[in-house]
């Protein structure tokens, strides 16, 4: 079972560089928040609404968005965006590290993507009754060891341009954590050295 201890050491020694920033909608973060289980740390998803014009339209996320004319770096919009969405305060104090920063581009999407881990100790997770914006249908979250397990691993259909398409992903519950979300996912693992996560899925 990994450690905070060990996630903290990892993400310090790979010392992700940052990319250049300016409060421009062509920037965004996203933040993939850690806390203490009952046995296990568990991570933060959310459901976005579905919504016409929203590439990722009903598709499972890290809390996030887009930076604003307010925001001073990437932190602060993966930090203002998590407050706007779920209602979780986050700081600097929470924040673990930086995960490699990357390029997306999507019809509706052109995107210097900057995703961040904190982590918030114990309690948060179990928040009753989240706040949650108008953008976002559910969140959850998921214990890190199930994000590894064999048995998690799936496929989903999913169309592109009209052409139907099977993706890898990480089942839980009557949710799937795939595409772009998977992607951050095992850049996390990645990082700590250990094998990327739905590679070669199956149902």
């Amino acid at each position: 079972m990994l450690t905070i201890d060990q996630i903290r050491a990892a993400l310090r020694a790979g010392r992700q560089r940052a990319a250049a920033f300016e409060p421009a909608p062509s920037q965004a973060a996203v933040a993939m928040i850690l806390a203490d289980g009952d046995t296990d740390l568990e991570v933060c998803f959310i459901r976005r609404a579905e919504r016409a014009g929203d590439p990722w339209s009903g598709q499972v996320a890290f809390p996030g968005g887009r930076a604003g004319p307010g925001d001073a770096d990437a932190p602060a919009v993966a930090e203002r965006e998590t407050w706007e969405e779920v209602g979780l305060r986050l700081a600097a104090e929470h924040r673990v590290g930086a995960l490699p920063v990357r390029a997306v581009t999507r019809p509706q999407a052109e995107l210097t993507l900057s995703p961040f881990v904190y982590y918030l100790g114990s309690g948060v997770q179990h928040l009753a009754s989240p706040r949650l914006a108008h953008e976002v249908a559910d969140v959850f979250w998921v214990p890190l060891g199930h994000l590894r397990a064999d048995h998690a691993a799936t496929e989903l259909e999913y169309p592109v341009a009209g052409v139907p398409a099977s993706f890898p992903g990480i089942r839980f519950g009557e949710h799937v954590i795939w595409g772009l979300t998977l992607n951050v996912l095992n850049s996390f693992f990645e990082m700590l050295q250990l094998p990327p996560r739905a590679a070669g899925a199956r149902r």
